[in-house]
């Protein structure tokens, strides 16, 4: 090797004045070795990153050159005959989101010409119900595949052949694992099951001698920490699972919240009427003022109406609404934007309490995780063991009840990262997602009745969870009586928190219907505007009213003795379901 192979980093390493590393690239020229050559990165690449992000904005000019180095790096271990790199296999499961299904893989294509790194191919699993909606996936598909994307679609009829190669026995052993489904409607199965079927596709993919990594992401995601923010995924993964005896990793999102409406709507009404409550003592035509720079940040779950049981503590103020329009505008046209956007609230998108990506040195976010990010995780072919438990409830919390378990078994070997993707909840224009389960919308109002049940079931899981855990569950088993207990106890806990939180919901609404209602306020002037906000306002209410669907579940004696006793079963099975899975794996 010489140095007109690798001028970019030979300069680099130069630059760095770092003895050892120049050593190792020395040792590579000589004898080739490609170890040698991810030694010099391990050292080289962090500190770029950090020269980067000093200012806490990324440097343009340094970043392209370290997007230009990477290329270099990559294609030379490309042309090794002994690369010792992972491959990756990127996991996307969509359900009748053809839409967001573009913008994943348009990220990740992009991710690859900016930070390639060894070999990537991606698996689109789908679970979609509309026939046109199938058709347009495949065609993305191909056309990504056209333009040099390793990519497959993985349909329905796929799916089931993988189901069949089970025996009877074995399928109806895994039947809370992999769903009991209809095979003449073998769609919108859920995205735990829809995982799980997927992971059996895993095990046929993964070579018994290849280093293949899993990713696992949500169709509403993409490669990226932010606009034009790339980070360098691929490499830092590699290298993690490469020096470390790690079986699962999981990063976060940055962007939209990756909690359901349901848990959020309290604090989402008070920003929200914080802000209309500022905007009333500005004038109509005054130039809009609501792009003032805060040093508040939503971190720490600041999106969670009950962050603390998280072990967060709640922020205890409003967040400031920040108006996305740009050039001179007045507040009459803010307050037009703002009504319009409030619709995407339904489908999970915070006007005020989105995340952003704040740089740190990767080695030092590197901890023991109790999560699992189901839209953002990565693990190796030990990983496979790991299904998404307890799919057939149909559960809310699935990746912070299986976080539980795996952390209790694989202790470190089980970590996260500070490795996010852009979480993009709605269409951009629209304000909409394409397609949500539980959530129904029509002309006038949207109701979060199926996911609120959902979501306070799954509460009730992930919390009975964290007790069980505590007594050496799953690894040792509980009787029926212990689970009910503990199920039963947390259910009524979560129920009050529930209700309390609930009528604050309803009082921040009523107060922001008094306030818009007010016939003194200029946006009168704005009737579509109103009129937008009524209609979020009515959904909050039916929603969250005495009347809602989720309420009266939450509220029945029947249902909820119904759910529990389901629950109860669940977690005795899941003993037996594992060592079936295992041997289904071998």
């Amino acid at each position: 090797m010489t140095d007109s192979g690798l001028p970019l980093l030979s300069r680099a390493v130069a630059d760095l004045a770092d003895a050892e590393t120049a050593g190792k690239l020395a040792r590579f020229r000589a004898h080739g070795d490609a170890s040698d050559l991810l030694t010099v990165c391990d050292a080289l690449f962090p500190r770029l990153e950090d020269a980067i992000w000093q200012s806490g904005r990324p440097d343009g000019t340094a970043l392209e050159h370290y997007q230009a180095l990477a290329r270099e790096v990559d294609a030379c271990l490309a042309a090794h005959p002994d690369d010792p790199r992972h491959e990756f296999l990127v996991v996307v499961p969509v359900a009748d989101r053809p839409r967001h299904l573009q913008a994943f893989l348009h990220s990740l294509q992009a991710l690859r010409r900016h930070f390639p790194w060894g070999r990537v191919a991606a698996l689109v699993a789908d679970d979609s119900g509309d026939p046109e909606n199938i058709a347009e996936n495949r065609r993305i598909v191909q056309a990504f595949r056209a333009q040099g994307l390793e990519v497959r679609h993985f349909g329905q009829e796929e799916q089931l052949a993988r189901l069949d190669t089970l025996d009877e026995q074995d399928r109806q052993a895994l039947a809370g694992v992999l769903g009991n489904h209809d095979r003449a409607r073998f769609w919108h199965k859920g995205a735990s099951n829809m995982r799980n079927i997927t992971c059996l596709e895993l095990v046929r993919l993964a070579g018994r001698g290849k280093k293949t990594l899993f990713w696992f992401a949500d169709s509403d995601q993409e490669f990226r920490a932010g606009d034009g923010c790339f980070l360098n995924y691929f490499f830092h993964l590699d290298r993690i699972f490469s020096r470390r005896p790690v079986t699962l990793l999981t990063g976060k999102v940055v962007g939209d919240p990756p909690v359901s409406p349901a848990v959020m709507a309290g604090n989402f009404l008070d920003d929200m009427l914080a802000f209309v409550t500022d905007l009333s003592t500005r004038g109509a035509d005054d130039d809009c003022v609501f792009h003032r720079e805060t040093e508040d940040r939503a971190d720490d779950a600041a999106y969670h109406d009950m962050a603390e049981l998280f072990g967060f503590r709640e922020k205890g103020h409003s967040f400031p609404y920040h108006c996305p329009l740009e050039g001179p505008h007045d507040h009459r046209r803010c307050f037009e934007a703002w009504a319009h956007r409030l619709k995407g609230f339904f489908d999970g998108e915070h006007l005020t309490r989105g995340t952003a990506y704040e740089y740190r040195p990767l080695a030092q976010t590197l901890v023991p995780a109790r999560t699992v990010y189901t839209g953002n995780y990565v693990f190796n072919r030990a990983g496979l063991s790991w299904f998404i438990p307890f799919a057939s409830l149909k559960l809310r919390m699935a990746g912070p009840v299986l976080g539980r378990m795996v952390a209790a078994e694989l202790g470190e070997a089980f970590l996260s990262a500070n490795l996010p993707m852009l979480h993009k909840r709605t269409l951009a224009g629209a304000g909409r997602s394409e397609f949500r389960p539980g959530i129904v919308h029509d002309e006038e109002l949207s109701d979060i009745s199926g996911e609120f049940e959902r979501q306070y079931f799954g509460d009730v899981m992930l919390f009975s969870m964290i007790r069980f855990t505590e007594q050496g569950y799953p690894a040792r088993a509980l009787s029926g009586e212990d689970i009910r207990q503990v199920l039963e106890a947390v259910e009524q806990e979560m129920r009050e928190r529930y209700e309390a939180k609930r009528q604050h919901i309803l009082s921040r609404s009523g107060q922001l219907r008094i306030l818009l209602e007010d016939r003194a306020q200029w946006w009168h002037d704005c009737p579509d505007a109103v009129n937008g906000v009524r209609r979020f306002l009515d959904s909050m209410e039916h929603s969250f009213g005495d009347g809602a669907e989720g309420v009266r579940l939450m509220r029945s004696v029947e249902h909820r003795r119904r759910r529990l006793a389901d629950m109860e079963k669940a977690l005795l099975a899941y003993r037996e379901q594992r060592a079936r899975w295992e041997e289904v794996l071998a």
